[in-house]
């Protein structure tokens, strides 16, 4: 049996045209690192407000390590829930000490407990040099890590967090990711984090559920999300793609597009004449002498790679530009001719 597991969970808002959560079921083994991915109003943040006990579903159950936590019969509150919960802002109290902040829940506690059970979380986050600190003596990595402690120290079922890390600067960001994950393993925590960015979610993350107008759309692990995405929403929002629209052939294991015939990663098992295929842009190697070429229209140096827009055929009404990721070191100029090939591995059939 899943430790969480959500049936049928709906959120409707008076007043407001459509769900902002629609019947979504998820389960959540223990241990496990979930993410929430999506845009904003996708109702991902409600969804998360309604396994910690602030929103009220309007149906559907929650259940958590065997225990329902809503029904349409029974409603347990936030505090008795088991729930850790680590704010975008990260709520920290400016007057408490970091060793106060983290002791600031452990009401039942006696206070020799509560200054172990202190020493214990900040040593796993890394800081038990800091306990006697106030907050503003910290930086923001190190607040974070605060209220991730803050979050442990109850030994709650599970920890939420909702955007950790969009408050940090994008080099302090990707270490951040590193570290959270790591704190959460060292302590198997079952985590759910809430994110709108694609490479938070890959980089902590057992699975990703991606969510869309109050529905999930996909759940999978990073790997499987971005090489096999099941829609074009998925497929667009896990990163940049080329989007096809073609015929599958007889032999169910090539598409013919208007840039000619693409080779899929296996035999289809689809009966559908027409499809559409995503096609990753790393995807597309220059090669002299290419199955497919075409005229760069655009270039965009990115630092780690060249992301050209390369034109095939002559319609420029109806058909997109190809984009086509290039080595840095090539010197690609707008107006030349560019041939390439297309790795089937970061090919994907995807429904509209």
């Amino acid at each position: 049996m899943s430790f969480i597991h959500l049936q049928n969970l709906t959120k409707t808002y008076s007043n407001a045209g459509s769900p902002a959560v629609n019947h979504i079921d998820l389960s959540i083994e223990k241990g496990e690192i979930i993410t929430l991915l999506g845009p904003s109003g996708c109702g991902k943040t409600t969804t998360l407000r309604m396994i910690a006990g602030f929103e009220q579903p309007s149906n559907g159950s929650i259940r958590i390590d065997d225990k329902v936590v809503f029904d349409d019969r029974s409603y347990l509150p936030p505090e008795k829930r088991g729930i850790g919960m680590v704010f975008q802002d990260y709520a920290l109290f400016p007057h408490l000490t970091i060793e106060k902040n983290v002791t600031f829940g452990l009401n039942k506690w006696g206070t020799l407990n509560k200054k172990k059970r202190a020493k214990e979380v900040l040593e796993l986050v890394g800081l038990a040099d800091y306990a006697k600190r106030f907050p503003n003596e910290l930086s923001g990595g190190q607040q974070q890590r605060v209220a991730l402690a803050r979050a442990l120290a109850p030994r709650p079922h599970v920890v939420l967090m909702d955007e950790p890390f969009s408050n940090l600067d994008a080099g302090l960001r990707e270490r951040m990711r590193y570290d959270v994950t790591a704190i959460l393993r060292k302590a198997n925590t079952t985590a759910i984090i809430v994110t709108h960015d694609q490479k938070d979610a890959f980089a902590v993350s057992d699975r990703v559920v991606v969510m869309n107008q109050g529905v999930i759309q996909q759940i999978a692990s990073p790997r499987d999300m971005y090489r096999c995405p099941k829609n074009c929403f998925v497929a667009q929002f896990v990163g940049k793609t080329n989007l096809l629209t073609g015929t599958l052939c007889e032999d169910m294991k090539h598409v013919e597009t208007h840039i000619g015939r693409v080779c899929l990663p296996s035999v289809s098992n689809q009966i559908l004449e027409d499809v559409r295929v995503s096609i990753r842009p790393e995807g597309c190697r220059l090669v002299e002498d290419g199955r497919y070429s075409g005229r760069v229209e655009r270039v965009t140096y990115s630092g780690e790679y060249q992301e050209l827009e390369v034109r095939l055929g002559d319609d420029h009404v109806t058909n997109e530009p190809m984009i086509v990721y290039a080595p840095v070191e090539q010197e690609i100029e707008v107006g030349s001719v560019v041939s390439f090939d297309i790795k089937p591995e970061l090919v994907a059939l995807v429904e509209a």
